[in-house]
């Protein structure tokens, strides 16, 4: 199976011959008004049975500005289309490296807030990739994701969610941070 992206789902033998994508991403925290936010759950065809949770996003397109992205994929891959004006940030920049069976992803991505109403989800715009790979998604409260049990991307959603909260400060460097379901 392929997409847009070239991802074919070819998994090599040896784990370090995976190829490897480079590219710039947005990620959107998305703040219900019942104080809930919304996670995709997400999975590695190659791996059966091992999913996670991320927040809305993904890769910049030539010439968008990262608002702009966050705005493009809040409507790909929710429905809901928000006003770049209602985005707080950017929270937080870090280099993820994310190891799947098939590929080696590494983005530098930037982290942003937006609080909305209650909308219904619709993702009918999901690419192939994202048809294939988003198992579900749901609303957690803060109790639901400190109680753990779940493997959510960034480990730091908490701590950014906060951040939105205070007073305007510069983006968190979070550094290097791998998240993966075959180790780089």
């Amino acid at each position: 199976m392929s997409d847009e992206s070239g991802r074919r789902y070819e998994i090599p033998d040896d784990p370090a011959d995976r190829p490897v994508r480079t590219r710039r991403a947005v990620r959107v925290i998305v703040v219900g008004p019942d104080d809930r936010v919304l996670l995709f759950e997400d999975s590695d065809p190659g791996v059966p049975g091992v999913t996670w949770w991320v927040t809305p996003g993904g890769g910049m397109d030539p010439g968008e500005s990262e608002r702009t992205t966050a705005v493009r994929e809040m409507a790909e891959e929710t429905g809901y289309v928000l006003d770049e004006d209602a985005l707080v940030g950017p929270l937080a920049t870090r280099y993820a490296v994310h190891g799947y069976s098939d590929q080696v992803l590494e983005q530098d991505e930037t982290f942003y807030l937006v609080r909305v109403p209650a909308f219904e989800i619709d993702i009918s715009a999901h690419t192939e990739e994202e048809q294939l790979t988003l198992q579900g998604h749901r609303w957690w409260t803060r109790t639901e994701i400190e109680a753990g049990g779940a493997w959510i991307w960034p480990e730091q959603l908490l701590e950014l969610w906060d951040r939105a909260a205070g007073p305007t400060l510069p983006p968190l460097g979070l550094g290097r941070q791998e998240e993966s379901t075959v180790p780089v």
